[in-house]
């Protein structure tokens, strides 16, 4: 009896050990394919665009995304899912996924649609500053 309890408690051990990863679920899931309305739209602005970027983000993203992007932000704390690394994504995706992804939002989590509320320009703007996040 002693015999199987400690394997039992060794093969638990074992897998806690093994189990585990610093990144969540959602930052691991491949991304969603791009509507054709949306596909292979590419940024209209430049990379100087990131500084109104930069301050529609804190306006509007900060407090669930982080100050960084990370899906670190106050207000993202207790949502579930908890908002996506946008470092992360920028790196795998395209313009035409951040574009779309920011302006329909994503059903079945906090992200809201931003069209109606934000302009196309700041969408785009905010896409530019998104690309320099790391």
């Amino acid at each position: 009896m002693r015999k199987i309890f400690l394997m039992i408690v060794v093969g638990v051990l074992l897998l806690t050990a093994c189990g585990g990863s610093s990144t969540t679920s959602a930052e691991n899931a491949t991304l969603a394919p791009v509507p054709a309305d949306y596909a292979g739209l590419t940024n209209p602005l430049g990379a100087e665009a990131a500084s109104a970027g930069a301050e529609v983000f804190r306006t509007n993203c900060e407090m669930c995304h982080g100050p960084q992007g990370h899906g670190d932000g106050p207000a993202g704390q207790s949502l579930d899912p908890r908002p996506r690394n946008l470092a992360s994504i920028q790196a795998a995706s395209g313009d035409d996924f951040l574009f779309w992804r920011i302006r329909e939002g994503k059903p079945g989590t906090s992200m809201v649609a931003w069209k109606g509320i934000l302009s196309d320009e700041q969408i785009w703007q905010t896409v530019s500053f998104i690309r320099t996040l790391k």
